[in-house]
């Protein structure tokens, strides 16, 4: 017979995650520190499992980079995270 799931272990594993991804998106940029904490605040939650991938891999672009992208003042080379960037605009 299988045990239902603990939610308070799935719930403590939902918090590290998300506190990790908090401090991953700590930048050397106070403009990125804002775009990203507001997003993860107010949307991260509502994006879609793949969603959360472009998320991820958008957080590889270096700090520069990032910037521009989130500014538009460049597109990412990889068009996949297009959709990302506009989430994090309308939401922030």
């Amino acid at each position: 017979m299988n045990a239902a799931p603990d939610l308070n272990s799935i719930d403590e594993e939902k918090q590290a995650q998300i506190a990790r991804l908090r401090w991953r998106c700590r930048r050397g940029m106070l403009e990125l520190d804002l775009f990203l904490q507001a997003f993860l605040d107010r949307g991260y939650d509502h994006l879609s499992d793949s969603e959360k991938e472009h998320f991820y891999r958008l957080l590889d672009l270096g700090d520069q980079d990032l910037l521009e992208v989130l500014m538009l003042q460049k597109q990412p080379e990889d068009s996949a995270l297009n959709d990302i960037v506009q989430a994090i605009r309308s939401t922030v």
